[in-house]
Protein backbone atom coordinates (compact mmCIF):
# COMPACT_ATOMS: atom_id res chain seq x y z
CA UNK A 1 0.00 0.00 0.00
CA UNK A 2 1.47 3.61 -0.68
CA UNK A 3 -0.10 6.96 -0.86
CA UNK A 4 -1.83 8.76 -3.94
CA UNK A 5 0.48 10.80 -6.26
CA UNK A 6 -1.45 14.03 -4.40
CA UNK A 7 -0.39 12.95 -1.21
CA UNK A 8 2.95 12.61 -2.07
CA UNK A 9 3.10 15.67 -4.06
CA UNK A 10 1.72 17.80 -0.60
CA UNK A 11 4.11 16.10 1.68
CA UNK A 12 6.84 16.48 -0.87
CA UNK A 13 5.94 20.52 -0.88
CA UNK A 14 5.86 20.47 3.05
CA UNK A 15 9.00 19.16 3.81
CA UNK A 16 10.80 21.35 1.21
CA UNK A 17 9.12 24.05 2.74
CA UNK A 18 10.71 23.04 6.35
CA UNK A 19 13.89 22.30 5.10
CA UNK A 20 13.90 25.93 3.64
CA UNK A 21 12.93 27.43 6.96
CA UNK A 22 15.37 25.36 8.88
CA UNK A 23 17.74 26.86 6.89
CA UNK A 24 16.72 30.11 7.03
CA UNK A 25 16.83 30.33 10.85
CA UNK A 26 19.99 28.51 10.88
CA UNK A 27 21.70 31.16 8.38
CA UNK A 28 20.09 34.32 10.37
CA UNK A 29 22.27 33.17 13.83
CA UNK A 30 25.35 31.93 11.66
CA UNK A 31 24.55 27.90 11.87
CA UNK A 32 25.06 25.30 9.09
CA UNK A 33 22.05 23.93 8.49
CA UNK A 34 23.88 20.58 8.74
CA UNK A 35 23.59 20.59 12.72
CA UNK A 36 19.82 20.20 12.75
CA UNK A 37 17.96 16.85 12.41
CA UNK A 38 15.03 17.34 11.46
CA UNK A 39 12.44 14.37 13.15
CA UNK A 40 9.22 13.64 11.21
CA UNK A 41 6.47 13.17 13.79
CA UNK A 42 4.25 10.08 12.11
CA UNK A 43 2.36 9.33 15.39
CA UNK A 44 -0.51 10.61 13.66
CA UNK A 45 -0.08 9.13 10.06
CA UNK A 46 0.23 5.34 8.98
CA UNK A 47 3.31 3.32 7.81
CA UNK A 48 2.37 4.52 3.73
CA UNK A 49 3.03 8.03 4.84
CA UNK A 50 6.33 7.22 6.79
CA UNK A 51 7.61 5.12 3.61
CA UNK A 52 6.96 7.93 1.18
CA UNK A 53 8.55 10.52 3.37
CA UNK A 54 11.39 8.13 3.96
CA UNK A 55 11.35 8.45 -0.16
CA UNK A 56 11.66 11.88 -0.23
CA UNK A 57 14.81 11.94 1.92
CA UNK A 58 14.03 11.83 5.75
CA UNK A 59 15.72 9.54 8.02
CA UNK A 60 14.33 10.60 11.50
CA UNK A 61 10.55 9.34 12.51
CA UNK A 62 9.12 10.00 16.36
CA UNK A 63 6.73 8.32 17.42
CA UNK A 64 4.58 8.61 21.03
CA UNK A 65 3.63 5.43 21.99
CA UNK A 66 5.13 2.29 22.09
CA UNK A 67 2.17 0.05 21.13
CA UNK A 68 1.22 2.41 18.31
CA UNK A 69 4.85 2.38 17.21
CA UNK A 70 5.39 -1.30 17.67
CA UNK A 71 2.05 -2.31 15.14
CA UNK A 72 3.53 0.37 12.84
CA UNK A 73 6.65 -0.82 12.50
CA UNK A 74 6.48 -4.05 12.56
CA UNK A 75 8.41 -4.35 9.50
CA UNK A 76 11.55 -2.47 10.77
CA UNK A 77 12.55 0.96 9.20
CA UNK A 78 15.67 0.64 6.70
CA UNK A 79 18.80 0.17 8.54
CA UNK A 80 19.94 3.75 8.03
CA UNK A 81 16.95 5.45 9.41
CA UNK A 82 16.76 6.19 13.41
CA UNK A 83 12.91 5.62 15.22
CA UNK A 84 12.84 8.43 18.22
CA UNK A 85 10.80 7.87 21.21
CA UNK A 86 9.57 11.07 22.05
CA UNK A 87 6.03 10.80 24.22
CA UNK A 88 5.62 9.76 28.23
CA UNK A 89 7.11 6.52 28.66
CA UNK A 90 5.42 4.35 31.35
CA UNK A 91 7.67 2.27 33.41
CA UNK A 92 5.78 -1.10 32.24
CA UNK A 93 6.97 0.04 28.52
CA UNK A 94 10.55 -0.02 29.21
CA UNK A 95 11.19 -3.29 27.50
CA UNK A 96 9.67 -3.19 24.18
CA UNK A 97 10.70 0.45 24.28
CA UNK A 98 14.52 -0.49 24.26
CA UNK A 99 13.89 -3.36 21.64
CA UNK A 100 11.73 -0.99 19.29
CA UNK A 101 13.16 2.74 19.66
CA UNK A 102 16.88 3.88 18.29
CA UNK A 103 16.87 6.74 21.17
CA UNK A 104 14.49 7.37 23.86
CA UNK A 105 13.96 11.38 24.14
CA UNK A 106 11.82 11.19 27.11
CA UNK A 107 13.88 9.96 29.76
CA UNK A 108 12.69 12.26 32.86
CA UNK A 109 12.77 10.64 35.89
CA UNK A 110 14.69 7.28 37.78
CA UNK A 111 12.19 4.53 38.05
CA UNK A 112 12.34 5.09 34.63
CA UNK A 113 16.48 4.89 34.18
CA UNK A 114 16.49 1.87 36.11
CA UNK A 115 13.78 0.14 33.92
CA UNK A 116 15.43 0.93 30.69
CA UNK A 117 19.02 0.20 31.76
CA UNK A 118 17.47 -3.30 32.78
CA UNK A 119 15.42 -3.72 29.28
CA UNK A 120 18.64 -2.38 27.61
CA UNK A 121 20.94 -4.97 29.37
CA UNK A 122 18.54 -7.89 28.43
CA UNK A 123 18.91 -6.69 24.77
CA UNK A 124 22.35 -6.50 24.77
CA UNK A 125 22.95 -3.18 23.52
CA UNK A 126 23.65 0.50 24.81
CA UNK A 127 20.52 2.83 24.33
CA UNK A 128 20.77 6.20 23.37
CA UNK A 129 18.60 8.90 25.24
CA UNK A 130 17.86 12.52 26.09
CA UNK A 131 16.63 13.52 29.26
CA UNK A 132 13.43 15.30 29.49
CA UNK A 133 13.57 18.60 31.22
CA UNK A 134 10.27 20.57 31.96
CA UNK A 135 11.77 24.12 31.71
CA UNK A 136 8.12 25.68 31.55
CA UNK A 137 7.46 24.03 34.53
CA UNK A 138 3.77 23.47 32.99
CA UNK A 139 2.14 20.57 35.25
CA UNK A 140 0.44 18.44 32.81
CA UNK A 141 3.94 18.09 30.73
CA UNK A 142 6.01 15.34 31.84
CA UNK A 143 9.79 15.96 32.26
CA UNK A 144 12.44 16.83 35.26
CA UNK A 145 12.57 19.97 36.59
CA UNK A 146 15.48 22.14 36.32
CA UNK A 147 16.80 21.40 39.68
CA UNK A 148 16.29 17.21 39.24
CA UNK A 149 18.39 17.39 36.08
CA UNK A 150 21.80 17.79 37.21
CA UNK A 151 20.96 14.58 39.64
CA UNK A 152 19.54 12.51 36.82
CA UNK A 153 22.31 12.99 34.25
CA UNK A 154 24.92 12.43 36.72
CA UNK A 155 23.04 9.28 37.31
CA UNK A 156 22.88 8.75 33.59
CA UNK A 157 26.05 9.21 32.50
CA UNK A 158 27.61 6.51 34.94
CA UNK A 159 24.99 3.95 33.82
CA UNK A 160 26.37 0.50 32.68
CA UNK A 161 23.67 0.18 29.24
CA UNK A 162 22.24 3.80 29.19
CA UNK A 163 24.24 6.48 26.54
CA UNK A 164 22.91 9.86 27.24
CA UNK A 165 23.29 12.19 24.61
CA UNK A 166 21.46 15.33 25.19
CA UNK A 167 17.99 17.27 26.44
CA UNK A 168 14.82 17.66 25.60
CA UNK A 169 12.01 19.66 26.16
CA UNK A 170 8.59 20.67 25.05
CA UNK A 171 7.36 24.76 25.30
CA UNK A 172 3.92 26.03 25.70
CA UNK A 173 1.76 26.02 23.04
CA UNK A 174 1.48 30.23 22.38
CA UNK A 175 0.48 32.16 19.90
CA UNK A 176 3.68 33.86 19.30
CA UNK A 177 6.72 31.93 19.08
CA UNK A 178 8.66 34.27 20.21
CA UNK A 179 7.32 33.42 24.07
CA UNK A 180 8.60 30.63 23.89
CA UNK A 181 12.14 31.97 23.28
CA UNK A 182 13.10 31.76 27.00
CA UNK A 183 11.78 28.30 27.28
CA UNK A 184 14.53 26.98 24.71
CA UNK A 185 17.76 29.27 25.83
CA UNK A 186 16.65 27.96 29.48
CA UNK A 187 17.49 24.34 27.92
CA UNK A 188 20.49 25.58 26.10
CA UNK A 189 22.14 27.29 29.31
CA UNK A 190 21.28 23.86 31.39
CA UNK A 191 22.62 21.91 28.63
CA UNK A 192 26.05 24.02 28.33
CA UNK A 193 26.24 23.66 32.47
CA UNK A 194 25.81 20.24 32.03
CA UNK A 195 28.47 19.83 29.41
CA UNK A 196 30.22 21.46 32.25
CA UNK A 197 29.96 18.87 35.29
CA UNK A 198 30.25 15.98 32.32
CA UNK A 199 33.42 17.65 30.08
CA UNK A 200 34.00 13.70 28.78
CA UNK A 201 30.81 14.09 27.42
CA UNK A 202 29.51 15.23 24.62
CA UNK A 203 25.95 15.97 25.94
CA UNK A 204 25.41 18.04 22.45
CA UNK A 205 21.49 16.99 21.29
CA UNK A 206 19.41 19.80 22.40
CA UNK A 207 15.91 18.10 21.17
CA UNK A 208 13.20 21.22 21.14
CA UNK A 209 10.93 22.94 19.10
CA UNK A 210 7.73 21.71 17.10
CA UNK A 211 5.91 22.80 14.10
CA UNK A 212 5.07 26.14 16.02
CA UNK A 213 7.91 27.29 17.39
CA UNK A 214 11.12 25.54 15.65
CA UNK A 215 12.95 28.61 13.90
CA UNK A 216 13.05 30.24 17.53
CA UNK A 217 14.51 26.92 18.98
CA UNK A 218 16.64 26.66 15.99
CA UNK A 219 18.07 30.34 16.57
CA UNK A 220 18.31 29.11 20.34
CA UNK A 221 20.80 26.07 19.80
CA UNK A 222 18.14 23.18 18.74
CA UNK A 223 20.26 20.50 17.19
CA UNK A 224 17.10 18.50 16.85
CA UNK A 225 13.41 19.72 16.46
CA UNK A 226 10.34 17.55 15.84
CA UNK A 227 8.12 18.53 13.50
CA UNK A 228 4.81 16.52 12.91
CA UNK A 229 1.93 18.73 11.02
CA UNK A 230 4.30 21.06 9.38
CA UNK A 231 5.02 18.01 7.01
CA UNK A 232 2.29 15.70 7.54
CA UNK A 233 -0.30 17.90 8.09
CA UNK A 234 -3.73 18.20 10.17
Amino acid sequence: MSVDVAVEQDLAAHIAAVRERVAAAAHAVGRNRDQITIVAVSKTVDRPAVDAAYALGLRHFGENRVQDAARKFATPLPPDATLHLIGHLQSNKTRPAATLFDIVESVDRLSLIEGLELAAERHGSRLPVLLQVNVAREPQKAGCTLEDAAALMDRLVHSAWLEPRGLMTMAPLVADMEETRPVFAGLRVLRDALRRQHPDRDLGVLSMGMSNDYPVAIEEGATTVRIGRAIFGD
